[in-house]
């Protein structure tokens, strides 16, 4: 089952684009944005990751951070976030170790038998690591609501 709204997110200790160890915790005292995406240089993953990155300054102002995750290299994951100019940290689980523990696997991503990768997902997060808005999609073509998030993000105080 994925982390519920109201329930603590499952801690975790992902690589960044620079190869450094990245944990939740490091960032408890913040609201933060975790969001799941399927595949870096595809095309809604680069939609989305974008809004996100068009809004950090408006985030920022409300003291949000905000998490990519999915289960590219951290190699692909910086080539991604420099031709995006992403300046939010991008993490890698190559071993799909998180995303198994949020339960947002995608079998069989894009028909490819036996390719796992993460479905689509956003987690807000209260400054205690408590979850306070949670969204997953089987459709990977689908964004997220990104009202909703904000919405979510105002109403922790």
């Amino acid at each position: 089952m994925p982390p519920r709204v109201g329930e603590k997110a499952p801690p975790f200790t992902l690589i960044d684009t620079e190869r450094k160890e990245r944990s939740l915790k490091e960032f408890l005292g913040k609201k933060t944005v975790i969001a799941f995406y399927p595949a870096a240089f595809t095309g809604v993953c680069t939609k989305e990751m974008c809004t996100f990155r068009d809004s950090l300054a408006q985030l920022r102002e409300m003291n949000v951070e905000v998490l990519g995750i999915s289960v590219d290299s951290p190699f692909a994951n910086k080539g991604f976030a420099q031709l995006n100019k992403i300046p939010f940290p991008l993490l890698s689980d190559y071993s799909r170790s998180v995303i198994k523990e949020y339960d947002v696997v995608h079998d069989g991503f894009s028909g490819l038998k036996g390719y796992s990768a993460a479905k689509r997902a956003i987690f807000v997060l209260d400054r205690n690591g408590f979850v306070k808005y949670s969204w997953i999609s089987d459709d990977p073509g689908k964004e997220p609501n990104y009202d909703e998030v904000k919405k979510a993000l105002q109403s922790i105080p």
